[in-house]
């Protein structure tokens, strides 16, 4: 069985066992996360949700990424730009999808 959550703006086709880097939830480990916001359930499509539909999740931990270099530069202004960015996520495993 599958379904399609929503968080954060973006979309998860999950299954049970599924392991997922989300945005940061300031949970702490051994945490439940429950998705209200299903989208699809096992090719039963919602309007724009499943009504009743739910998708439990455990935390396994949370941490940053691999830092992304941004780098800009404008040629003969001597303008450079350096800069980093760590996305911060939480990692979660997905329990049970229930209909």
């Amino acid at each position: 069985m599958y379904a399609v959550i929503k968080n954060g703006g973006k979309q998860y086709k999950v299954q049970e066992g599924d392991i997922l880097c989300l945005d940061k939830m300031s949970k702490q480990p051994k945490d439940v996360v429950e998705f209200n916001e299903v989208l699809m359930v096992e090719g039963k499509i919602g309007t724009p949700f499943v009504s009743g539909a739910k998708v439990t999740a455990e935390v396994i931990n949370e941490g940053k990424d691999r830092k992304v270099v941004i780098y800009k530069k404008r040629r003969r202004k001597d303008s450079k730009l350096k800069r980093g960015f760590r996305r911060e996520f939480t990692r979660v495993k997905i329990t049970t999808i229930s209909a």
